[in-house]
């Protein structure tokens, strides 16, 4: 099946760098390094065969000095967390599952794999619920993550129950890492952005 561009794009139509600003070249140039070696890394997919960008990436470029601005938060958020990848991606599933974003799940659920959780786990992640081979420590940050996300409030004891795992940083780089992912859900579920293998109908 072939796969237009309109598709991928979602309501958005995918960017060719020709067309754009200076400052959304600057953009897409800074992507170009930094994003699609991080998507190989992990095993999705962040552009076509053609070099446009899918995902998020595509609607950051509407907005290059403040998307550029968030690329340098999470750069900072990933490089100085003292959360472990493993629990950095039980959050960002656990946010992308309430959300119902398809291509976050997608690209989150490949780096989750690279991480070590198995399969099965993976799925169950993206499905929304918290499967029972996760940490102690992981499933507190699953329910943080769930709960913030889905309610908006954290009760005293899921509070406690965080600090006691994480102390007051990683509870605070827990929350920062939940903003960071609803900011991109958002992006994606506002311009109705599919995972390339929704498109395929897998």
């Amino acid at each position: 099946m072939t796969i237009s561009s309109h598709e991928l794009g979602g309501r958005l139509p995918l960017a060719d760098r020709s067309s754009l600003s200076e400052s959304q070249q600057h953009l897409f140039d800074r992507m170009t390094e930094s994003v699609v070696p991080w998507a190989e890394h992990n095993g999705f997919t962040s552009r076509t065969r053609e070099g446009r960008f899918i995902g998020p990436f595509n609607g950051a470029l509407l907005s290059p000095v403040i998307s550029g601005g968030f690329l340098d938060f999470q750069a900072a958020e990933e490089t100085h967390t003292s959360l472990t990848e493993r629990v950095r991606q039980v959050v960002i599933l656990a946010v992308g599952a309430v959300w119902g974003s398809a291509y976050e799940l997608y690209a989150h659920s490949a780096a989750a794999r690279t991480t070590g959780l198995p399969e099965e786990t993976v799925d169950a992640l993206a499905a929304g619920r918290m499967p029972g081979e996760l940490s102690a420590a992981e499933r507190t940050a699953w329910r943080f993550a769930h709960r913030l996300t889905a309610r908006r409030r954290i009760e005293q004891p899921l509070y406690d129950e965080a600090r006691a795992a994480f102390r007051p940083k990683g509870v605070t780089d827990m929350v920062l890492l939940i903003g960071a992912y609803q900011t991109v859900c958002g992006l994606l579920n506002t311009f109705e952005v599919p995972a390339p293998e929704a498109c395929h109908g897998n």
